[in-house]
C-alpha cells in the first residue's frame, strides 16, 4: 500500500468507526424509548378504544357546553365578572357542568388507556419478544406510561380549546387574561389528575394476569373513591366526633376536620375542591372558616395568584401520587420475570 492509498483509507476507517459509535451510543443512550414511545403513541391514536372514549368525551362537553349557554343569563345576572369562566362551571338543568362531568368521566379515560398495557402484551406472547430486542427493560414500562399520559394531555387541552373556541363564538366576549390562566390550570390539574388513573391502571396492568381483572379492579376503585368515599369519611367522623346530644356543639369543629381530611384521600375529591377554587375566583378558602376571620374581610374574588396558593397543595399532592403510582408500576415490573 502506497502513501497515497493510506491517506485515503484511514479517514475512510475513521469516518465508519465514529458512524458506529454514535449509533452505539445513541442506542445505548436512549435504551430504545424514543421508538417505543412512538409505537404505543401511535396504537394509542389509531385504535378504536381511543376513538370511541374521545368521542364519548366530545358529546359530554358539547352537552355541558350546551347546558351552560342556556343558563348562562342567570349565572351572569348572579355574578356579572369572569364570565369566561362560567362556561366552565355552569351546569344545566339536567347536564352536570364540564368540571364536573371530567372529575366523574375523566378516570374513564385514564383507565383505558392503560388497563392492558402490560396484560396485553403478556397474553399475546409480544412481551417476551419486545423485551429480548436490545434495549433497555425500563424503556418499556416508560414508553407505555409516557405515551399515555401524552394522549391524556392532547385529549384534555383539545377539549377545553374546544370549548373556549364554542364559547368565543356563541358568546361574543373574549376572554381576559386572568380567566386564560385559571383555564389553562384547570386544564393542566385535569391532565395531572387523570395521568393518576393512568398509572393505577398500569399498576393493575402489571400485577394481574388478564387486561379484564385490571379494568375491574381499576373501575372498582374509581367507583368506590368517586361515589363511595364521602360516605365513608362522613360515618367514621361521626362515629369518631358525633354531633348528636349536648356534647355534640363541641365535635362539630373536629368532626369537619375529620371529613375533610378523609375526604381528602380521595384524588377525586381533590381535583373537585381545586377546579372549584381555580374557576371559581369568588371561592377565598376550602377550609373551615370562623367568625373571627370573617370579621374585617372584604368581599370580592381572588386574584389568580392567591386561588393558585390555596390549590397549591392539592397539586403537589397529585403530583406525588403519580410518582407513587407509576413507582408502584416501575417496581413490580422489573422484579417480574418475563418468559416465553
Amino acid at each position: 500500500m502506497n502513501i497515497q492509498q493510506l491517506k485515503k483509507s484511514v479517514p475512510d476507517f475513521w469516518n465508519s468507526f465514529r458512524k458506529n459509535g454514535d449509533e452505539e451510543k445513541g442506542v445505548s443512550c436512549s435504551g430504545g424509548l424514543a421508538a417505543l414511545y412512538r409505537k404505543e403513541l401511535a396504537d394509542h391514536l389509531n385504535s378504536k378504544r381511543f376513538f370511541i372514549i374521545f368521542m364519548l368525551l366530545l358529546v359530554v362537553t358539547t352537552a355541558s357546553l350546551g347546558g351552560a349557554l342556556s343558563n348562562i343569563r342567570e349565572a351572569v345576572e348572579e355574578s356579572s365578572d369572569f364570565i369566561f369562566l362560567k362556561l366552565f362551571t355552569t351546569s344545566g338543568s339536567a347536564i352536570y357542568s364540564f368540571a364536573t362531568f371530567m372529575a366523574f368521566l375523566g378516570p374513564l379515560a385514564g383507565i383505558t388507556l392503560g388497563f392492558d398495557a402490560v396484560s396485553n402484551e403478556r397474553s399475546q406472547g409480544t412481551l417476551n419478544r419486545l423485551a429480548a430486542q436490545p434495549i433497555y427493560r425500563d424503556s418499556i414500562i416508560n414508553a407505555k406510561f409516557l405515551a399515555g399520559s401524552t394522549v391524556i394531555f392532547l385529549t384534555v387541552f383539545m377539549l377545553g380549546f374546544y370549548i373556549s373556541g364554542m364559547g368565543l363564538m356563541l358568546i361574543g366576549i373574549p376572554p381576559s387574561g386572568e380567566e386564560v390562566l385559571r383555564i389553562f390550570a384547570f386544564l393542566l390539574f385535569t391532565w395531572v389528575y387523570i395521568s393518576f388513573w393512568l398509572a393505577l391502571s398500569i399498576i393493575f396492568s402489571v400485577v394481574c394476569k388478564h387486561a379484564a381483572t385490571a379494568a375491574l379492579a381499576s373501575m372498582s376503585i374509581w367507583l368506590f373513591l368517586s361515589l363511595f368515599m364521602s360516605l365513608v369519611a362522613s360515618a367514621v367522623a361521626n362515629s369518631l366526633f358525633p354531633t348528636s346530644g349536648i356534647a355534640g356543639f363541641a365535635n362539630i369543629s373536629s368532626n369537619y376536620s375529620a371529613t375533610l381530611a378523609l375526604n381528602r384521600i380521595s384524588p377525586y375529591y381533590l381535583f373537585s375542591e381545586a377546579a372549584t377554587t381555580i374557576l371559581n375566583p369568588n371561592v377565598r378558602s376550602i377550609g373551615m372558616v370562623t367568625m373571627s376571620q370573617l370579621s374585617g374581610a372584604i368581599a370580592g374574588p381572588l386574584p389568580f395568584s392567591q386561588s393558585l396558593l390555596l390549590v397549591w397543595p392539592h397539586l403537589v399532592l397529585m403530583i406525588a401520587l403519580v410518582i407513587a403510582g407509576f413507582a408502584i408500576a416501575y417496581i413490580a415490573f422489573m422484579k417480574q420475570e418475563i418468559r416465553a
